[in-house]
This record gives C-alpha cells, structure tokens and sequence, in this order.
C-alpha cells in the first residue's frame, strides 16, 4: 500500500454504494461533489495506473491527474447506463492507452520496445507478492497491457481488442507471450 499513500494520501476512503448524487452535482458544476468523487475512486484508478505503467509511479501519478482532469471535462456525457465507477474505470484506461500510444511512437525512435525494464524499488500498492509485481513491470508494454486488463481487470479478449487497438487474436497472443514470459522469470528465481 506504500505506493498508493505516496501517490494520493486519500486513497482510503470507501466508495460510496451509489454515486448518482455525487454525480448530478458534479454535473452542475459543483467541485466539492467531484472531489468527493476523486477521493472515493483515487485508490482503484491509481491502482490501474499503476500496473499498466509497470510500476513507473511518476507516470502513473500524472495518469491519475490525467484520468480525473478527463472525468471532469467528460462527465456531462456521463448518461448513468453504468455505474460511474464503471464509466471511470474505462476512462482511465483509455487515457493510459492513449498516452501509452504517444510514449511509443517517441520510444520506438529512440529505443526497442522490449529494452524498456522497471526501476529498482518497485512496490506494489494492492499488498501482491513484490517479485511477480517486478516480473509483470518487465514485460514488453503491450503483453503487460493484456495481462493486466484480461488476467487482473478481467476484461474479455475482444474489450481488449478494442480498448488497445488490436486484433481479438493479437490479444490472445500477447496473453500468452506475457504468461510465459512470467512462468520464465518466476520460474529461473
């Protein structure tokens, strides 16, 4: 939980069971109702951010920022089909994505993708067992990105598709690379 405090001391504060009001407020334009939006939804979007950038929390912190600073400017399409934690938890996945699809055009000028490692002194912010949080922060951006979303997030092969851009088989595929890439490493420890 040490990279969650680090990155939002507020991190603990429930979710309410039901943030329509909240987000009928915020709608309107009243901050103070968002804010209790963004402190009852920081821990869960940090945490996301947080895998999909592999444990980079510089990153992840300012994906955050970026996820709620999106949900602020978006909320009035908000229409209340899903829950607004459901509504959020896409927003920000495809703020990480979009941004991730930046970074790699600028990395793969500079850079093969798979050069890219985690930092020492990478902690898990949900308690995990830190060697498999370090193994996944290892793997090439796009296996680490099906892995996260369909084995952690629990989304299906063909929401994955379409959240990263790819193909349904593609993800599959990449599922499969980051699994075995995993049982490797964990493996050779």
């Amino acid at each position: 939980m040490e990279a969650v405090a680090k990155l939002d001391d507020k991190a603990d504060v429930a979710a309410p069971a039901d943030d329509g009001e909240l987000v009928r407020l915020a709608q309107g334009g009243d901050q103070r109702a968002f804010e209790a939006l963004y402190h009852a939804h920081a821990s869960r979007v940090t945490s996301l951010c947080w895998r999909l950038c592999g444990g980079n929390e510089q990153l992840a912190r300012e994906l955050v920022q970026d996820a709620f600073v999106r949900a602020w400017q978006k909320l009035d399409t908000f229409r209340g089909d899903a829950r607004f934690s459901t509504w959020l938890h896409r927003l920000t996945v495809n703020v990480v994505l979009s941004d991730r699809r930046i970074r790699v055009r600028k990395l793969e000028r500079e850079r093969p993708l798979e050069e890219l490692t985690v930092e020492p002194g990478v902690h898990s912010p949900m308690g995990l067992d830190r060697d498999l949080e370090q193994v996944i922060a290892r793997l090439p951006e796009r296996a680490r990105t099906v892995l996260v979303l369909h084995d952690i997030e629990g989304y299906q092969h063909d929401e994955v598709a379409e959240m990263a851009d790819m193909a349904v088989g593609t993800s599959k595929a990449q599922l499969h690379r980051a699994r075995k890439l995993l049982r490797e490493w964990l493996e050779s420890k």
